[in-house]
């Protein structure tokens, strides 16, 4: 039951999980092992001779450990919302699969004195922050060591959160985790499909890969919302600022490896600062590295906020910053839900289902920003020649200035000065040439754009900019109904060219 070559410490694991009653009832079973249709594997179980809930999970851990010939890195042990279990994160390279990374999610729970079970949810740490609220899900749909209430369904990537509730009020009259029906609902723009209830509805200027869902009692869940931010250490960065540059509105100046956990206050206030919003309440209750996708870092944190001045209300969100690129850009991105103060389990776990079941079609995605990046390349290329021209121009305008003085003095000077203007001539057209071969070069290394903000101070007063066009279109991405971009006649004179 316990053979898999994609999850090679399932042996170990076997021999660890013996018991699934007491011992004295003599019922010695194999541990439950699940492959998750939607991807990872599960298993749980007793553990043998472990009396606590760290001695089971350092066992689990050593086999994990000899299995795969590389000890685990583990993140902060935490308490598991409204039970008595604890947790703990950990990734591991399978050094007998070619350093193949592997994360997972262990929980130990009590069954009873002296009795420990846990459950270990894993996949590839490429794919493990999509799949693990699935497999969590098909988890405590059987596994319930505390009885009932540990199948709560709602993300468990947090410790206990002290709201001042007991966990009877705080998991309401509803109680459980069982989910509604659901269907799958794709944006108008094809670029995302995600599973809803019956009573949620999809924000209809969600699009461009990123989605506002609201539900029938005030839960708003926000999914893949994307942030422009520049490393203010970047070398370009610096010299344009030194030379009079502004930084584009909207965008975050922040150092690209700051310390999610203890910055995540401060990075929300940032994001709210970009899009001309000031400081909201925030009490964060709890900040920890998560398992991200390749080149990005990504932390879950869970506390109260009010967003729009009507209150506090429950938060749950995953925030990730993407890798910079050479000129110091990158990106803060995040998923969140919002749920009324005193939400059940039931409301819980259906914002995480929902945030779970997020699909973005990204070719697609790509293929329409490469579309519309289409004019704003042509557009660049006239803007250049433009302005090549006019310098060409200027530089006539100096040359004849010279030719004249020249015409009033010596014949020799008029010799000298022909054969200047010869040599100008001769330059110019050279120019002019070198200008017109290596434009569609230039093009490509400036790698700029110029976006309109439709609404920069919430007063209907727009604004121009010239950016790189990956913040272009991370901009037009985020807020298309804000942000558009700027063809050549469109321009503004003193401000884009």
């Amino acid at each position: 039951m316990c053979q898999n070559k994609r999850f090679p410490w399932l042996p170990v694991l076997c021999l660890l999980f013996v018991t699934m009653g007491p011992p004295s009832a003599g019922a010695r079973t194999q541990p439950k092992t699940i492959t998750n249709p939607e991807g990872g594997m599960i298993v749980y179980g007793a553990v043998d001779g472990a009396t606590s809930a760290a001695a089971a999970m350092s066992q689990v851990l050593r086999g994990v450990h000899r299995d795969c010939g590389e000890k685990p890195r583990v993140g902060r042990v935490f308490r598991v919302r409204d039970t008595n279990s604890v947790a703990v994160f950990f990734t591991v390279n399978n050094r007998a699969q070619g350093d193949e990374p592997f994360a997972g999610l262990l929980i130990a729970a009590p069954s009873g004195p002296n009795e420990i079970e846990v459950a270990l949810v894993s996949d590839d740490a490429a794919r493990f922050r999509s799949t693990m609220n699935p497999m969590l899900r098909r988890l405590f749909s059987e596994w319930h060591p505390n009885g009932p209430a540990a199948g709560s369904g709602g993300p468990v990537a947090g410790p206990d959160r002290p709201t001042g509730r007991s966990s009877a009020s705080a998991r309401g009259a509803g109680g459980g985790g069982a989910l509604p029906p659901m269907r799958q609902v794709v944006l108008h723009d094809n670029t995302a499909s995600i599973s809803l209830p019956d009573g949620w509805s999809v924000d209809p200027t969600s699009g461009g890969g990123s989605a506002t869902i609201s539900g029938p009692n005030g839960e708003r869940v926000i999914l893949n919302m994307w942030f422009m931010a520049q490393d203010p250490r970047a070398p370009l960065f610096r010299r344009q600022m030194a030379n009079g540059g502004r930084p584009l509105p909207h965008q975050i100046i922040y150092p690209c490896d700051a310390d999610l956990v203890q910055a995540f206050p401060d990075i929300i206030q940032r994001l709210r600062a970009s899009n001309g919003k000031g400081p909201a309440p925030l009490r964060v209750n709890h900040v920890e590295w998560v398992p991200a996708a390749e080149g990005q870092r990504c932390v879950n944190a869970n506390g109260e906020f009010d967003p729009d001045g009507r209150g506090m209300v429950e938060l749950n969100m995953l925030l990730s910053v993407t890798a910079p690129d050479q000129y110091g850009g990158y990106h803060f991105v995040f998923s969140q839900f919002l749920l009324p103060l005193g939400s059940t389990d039931q409301q819980r776990a259906t914002a995480a289902a929902i945030m779970a079941s997020y699909r973005v079609n990204q070719e697609l995605v790509s293929a329409r920003v490469d579309a519309e990046m289409a004019p704003v390349l042509a557009s660049m290329r006239q803007s250049w020649e433009a302005q090549q021209q006019a310098s060409i121009a200027r530089s006539q305008q100096i040359s004849n200035g010279i030719r004249q003085i020249g015409a009033n003095a010596t014949a020799r000077m008029n010799s000298v000065e022909q054969a200047n203007d010869a040599q100008h001539a001769g330059y110019y057209a050279q120019q002019d040439v070198n200008a017109r071969n290596g434009q569609g070069f230039n093009n490509y290394i400036l790698d700029q754009s110029v976006i309109q903000d439709n609404d920069m101070d919430g007063h209907g007063t727009v604004g121009h900019g010239t950016v790189w066009n990956s913040a272009a279109d991370a901009l037009v991405k985020a807020d298309p109904n804000r942000f558009e971009t700027v063809d050549n006649p469109d321009f503004w004179q003193g401000r884009d060219y």
